[in-house]
C-alpha cells in the first residue's frame, strides 16, 4: 500500500511538472503592409500595437512600412503580407490584372487627395491644365488622377492639348523648384510640406478631389480572396480589424499621444513632432465616424469614377466580389 501511494504521488508530481513546463499557446501571427512610410496616416495600427490592443485579441502583428517604390498589391501577391493598406483604385486595377484583392474594412471614410498648384503658374481651374506639367505619384497612386484627366478629356502624353506628367517622388520639389505647375498632395501631408517650404495659402490653388467629384476611397484594408476561404483566417482578420478600429478610436481621443507613438516607430528619424501632430489632426477628420464598415455606395461611386473615365478608363469592367462584409459582420 505504501509503495502504491508513493507511485501515485510520484505520478502526480510528474504530471504537475509537465503542466508547469508546457508552453503557452502562441498568439496568431499576422503581417500588415502599409501603403506609405511610418506616419500618422497609419496611427490606428501603431496605437493598437503599442497599447496592446492586438495582444488582447491574441494577435502577434508585424507592421511593415511602405515607400515610394513599394506597391502593396505586389507585396501581398508575393506572400510577404496577410493584409495591406491600399486605395480602392489601385486595388481594383490590381484585381482586374489578376491579383484577387478584396476590401474587408474601410477605416478612412473620406478622401484627403488634392492637386496643389502654384498660383503664379496661371492655373486657376481645370481648363488651365492643358500645356502644363503636373506631378503625379505612381505605383497605383496615379489611378485617381488618370481617371480625372480622362473624364476631363485631357490627354496625359504632353502637348498643347494635354498635360505632361512628371513622376513625383517622396517630396514636393517639382512644385517648389518650378518644374511643375501642380503636384499631388494629401491634405494631411504634402500640402503642409509646401506650406513649410515658405508658400502661403494665397500662393497656391488647390483642387480637392472631393470638390471635383472624382474622390475615391483611400486606405482600406485588403486581403486575397483565398484568405476569406479559411474560417480561422476570417476569425483572425476579424480580431485584427476590431483591434485596429479600437486603435483609431484611441487616436481620435488622444491625438497628440498617438502622434508620439507613431514617432516611436519611425526608424528613419525623418518625421518631426510638429508635422505628425498636425497630420494626426487632419487624418482624424478622415476617419471620424468610421466603424470600419465599408460604405457600399461610396465604393460604387469609386467604381463609377474609374469605369466611366472617358476613352481610357482605369478599369474596364464592373468588379464582382471586390469587397465583403464577412469580417466586419463579426465586429
Amino acid at each position: 500500500m505504501k509503495t502504491a501511494t508513493k507511485l501515485l504521488a510520484g505520478a502526480a508530481l510528474l504530471a504537475s511538472s509537465f503542466s508547469v513546463a508546457a508552453p503557452a499557446l502562441s498568439a496568431d501571427e499576422l503581417t500588415l503592409q502599409l501603403k506609405w512610410v511610418t506616419q500618422a496616416q497609419f496611427a490606428g495600427y501603431y496605437v493598437a500595437l503599442h497599447e496592446g490592443l492586438y495582444e488582447a485579441e491574441d494577435l502577434d502583428v508585424t507592421i511593415n512600412p511602405g515607400g515610394p517604390d513599394i506597391a502593396p498589391p505586389q507585396v501581398i501577391a508575393g506572400g510577404a503580407a496577410d493584409v495591406i493598406v491600399e486605395w480602392m483604385p489601385a486595388a481594383l486595377a490590381a484585381r482586374e490584372r489578376g491579383v484577387p484583392l478584396v476590401n474587408i474594412a474601410q477605416p478612412f471614410a473620406r478622401s484627403g487627395m488634392m492637386l496643389t498648384c502654384r498660383a503664379d503658374s496661371g492655373v486657376s481651374s481645370p481648363e488651365d491644365f492643358p500645356g502644363e506639367t503636373l506631378g503625379v505619384w505612381f505605383f497605383g497612386n496615379e489611378y485617381p488622377f488618370l481617371s480625372w484627366m480622362s473624364q476631363l478629356g485631357i490627354p496625359t502624353d504632353g502637348g498643347d492639348e494635354g498635360v505632361t506628367v512628371v513622376r513625383q517622388g517622396f517630396n514636393v520639389d517639382p512644385l517648389i523648384q518650378g518644374q511643375a505647375a501642380c503636384v499631388s498632395t494629401m491634405n494631411y501631408n504634402e500640402y503642409w510640406q509646401v506650406i513649410d517650404a515658405g508658400f502661403s495659402p494665397d500662393d497656391l490653388v488647390v483642387f480637392n478631389y472631393t470638390d471635383q467629384g472624382v474622390a475615391t476611397l483611400e486606405d482600406g484594408l485588403y486581403v486575397l480572396e483565398e484568405s476569406l476561404e479559411d474560417p480561422e483566417m476570417v476569425d483572425k482578420l476579424t480580431r485584427f480589424v476590431r483591434a485596429s478600429m479600437a486603435g483609431w478610436t484611441w487616436a481620435q481621443e488622444n491625438p497628440e499621444e498617438a502622434a508620439m507613438i507613431v514617432l516611436e516607430y519611425d526608424q528613419t528619424g525623418a518625421q518631426t513632432e510638429a508635422h505628425q501632430v498636425r497630420m494626426m489632426g487632419e487624418v482624424n477628420n478622415l476617419t471620424a465616424g468610421s466603424t470600419g464598415v465599408l460604405d457600399v455606395a461610396a465604393a460604387e461611386t469609386t467604381v463609377d469614377s474609374l469605369l466611366f473615365g472617358g476613352d481610357d478608363p482605369v478599369i474596364t469592367e464592373r468588379p464582382t466580389g471586390a469587397w465583403t462584409s464577412v469580417v466586419t459582420d463579426g465586429l
